[in-house]
């Protein structure tokens, strides 16, 4: 005999449902808290206290004192080093950045040929990025030394008389911008994925309407690498404004303070002036600099950053 066909109502199919809905909702969320304990108690709280700490007076001895707006109107009106820090911070980003995202196209562009030992040598290319910034500070304080660096005695077996490389005010912030250039192979290494990413049938149909290697870079693999280049150039300028390392370890700002850069000077008011909320102030300061630049150039990528398959609004 057939068993019974047990029919279920459509209101209790809505209900096992939801409660199915439920039951992941809470698995989900119950996986997600650890993540959201920890974001909320060391990120949003840090950042959200900075920005009460950036409108008092605070020593880090006694209690937070309310002062307003004073820390702001100090900075932007009386601090003359705030400023000159700043002017040292936009001068390495506006060299370092776009220097950086040549080198970095010119050598994925080099690593993308199929030549013997290639793999070999986009290791070698990409090493140097991975090493402990100290260290590379280090490095580039022995070959940048005016008396017994490589650099300069190099250049003396030519005949040619070095520059006091972090000693000269003239020539101390070319110095850590030629520096930076030292980790250029973790962007070459993005952007050779990208170059890879390409479509080869596109070079096939160029090179049979008669382009030859310079139209095809123009017009192909440009165009076609703007996505690559549009994430790179707004990761150069995150990390452009906050240059610390290269100053603090081989400079300490110096000479005349032509490398004091702003994170430094930040890093200066907070740890060794007992200045919190100044410092604080500083931070939000840049935050809000770092955002106006990055939303500029988000705001300008519909006219240059080219997505195949996509078209530009």
């Amino acid at each position: 005999m057939e068993q019974a066909e047990i029919k279920v109502s459509p209101a209790k199919r809505s209900e096992r449902r939801n409660r199915l809905a439920r039951r992941e909702a809470l698995n989900g969320y119950a996986f997600f808290s650890p993540w959201l304990f920890g974001f909320l108690v060391f990120t949003a709280g840090p950042v959200l206290y900075s920005l009460y700490l950036s409108f008092t007076s605070y020593d880090t001895l006694s209690s937070p004192k309310w002062i307003g707006i004073m820390n702001y109107k100090v900075l932007l009106t009386q601090d003359a080093t705030f400023w000159k820090s700043l002017y040292n911070t936009l001068y390495y980003v506006v060299f370092s950045v776009p220097l950086g995202l040549i080198i970095g196209v010119l050598l994925a562009m080099l690593m993308n040929q199929k030549v013997p030992g290639i793999r070999f040598f986009r290791t070698v290319f990409y090493l140097p990025s991975v090493v402990s910034g100290v260290a590379v500070a280090l490095l580039w304080m022995w070959l940048l030394d005016p008396s017994f660096g490589l650099i300069n005695t190099t250049l003396a077996k030519f005949g040619i008389q070095g520059p006091g490389w972090l000693t000269d005010v003239d020539w101390s912030k070319p110095s850590l911008i030629l520096m930076s250039l030292w980790g250029v192979g973790g962007s070459m290494i993005i952007y050779l994925a990208g170059l890879q990413g390409i479509p080869r049938d596109l070079y096939e149909a160029s090179r049979v309407d008669g382009a030859g290697a310079v139209r095809q870079f123009w017009r192909i693999t440009l165009p076609l690498l703007t996505p690559t280049i549009f994430y790179n150039l707004i990761m150069g300028l995150l990390g452009g404004f906050q240059v610390f390392l290269q100053s603090f370890v081989m400079t300490n700002g110096g000479p005349v303070d032509s490398t004091l850069f702003y994170a430094l000077y930040l890093y200066n008011k907070a740890f060794k002036s007992s200045q919190m909320g100044y410092a604080s102030a500083m931070a939000w300061i840049l935050l809000v600099l770092t955002l106006i630049c990055t939303l500029i150039v988000l705001r300008t990528s519909k006219k240059w950053v080219y997505y195949e398959g996509a078209e530009n609004k």
